[in-house]
């Protein structure tokens, strides 16, 4: 399949991805992931493994972009919960390990 990275085209297949991630040690995951083999990869790390380019380079959507082409299980930003800021009573009484009062 041809894809276009960081304004360079790429041919890549699926098994040449396979092959290029064979033996690469996956970095620890914290946003966009894709999972090769039996593996979780960073999107960035996988980008810059098969483009042979500095990450900054090319950005995540275009490497998730070639990825889900290919059919590899690609995943976005985790969705986290929006926290609920503490008055400044409640973080006081969670400093003191006492409960808060309402």
């Amino acid at each position: 399949m041809r894809c276009v990275i960081a304004r360079f085209p790429f041919d890549l297949t699926k098994s040449g991805v396979l092959k290029s991630m064979m033996g690469v040690k996956p970095e620890p995951v914290t946003g966009e992931s894709v999972t090769i083999g039996r593996r979780t990869y960073p999107v960035k790390q996988v980008g810059q493994v098969i483009t042979r380019q500095d990450r900054r380079d090319f950005s995540a959507g275009e490497v998730l972009r070639a990825m889900t082409q290919l059919g590899f299980t690609c995943r976005g930003l985790p969705q986290t919960a929006p926290t609920r800021a503490l008055s400044p009573l409640q973080q006081a009484s969670a400093m003191l390990g006492a409960p808060a009062a309402v």
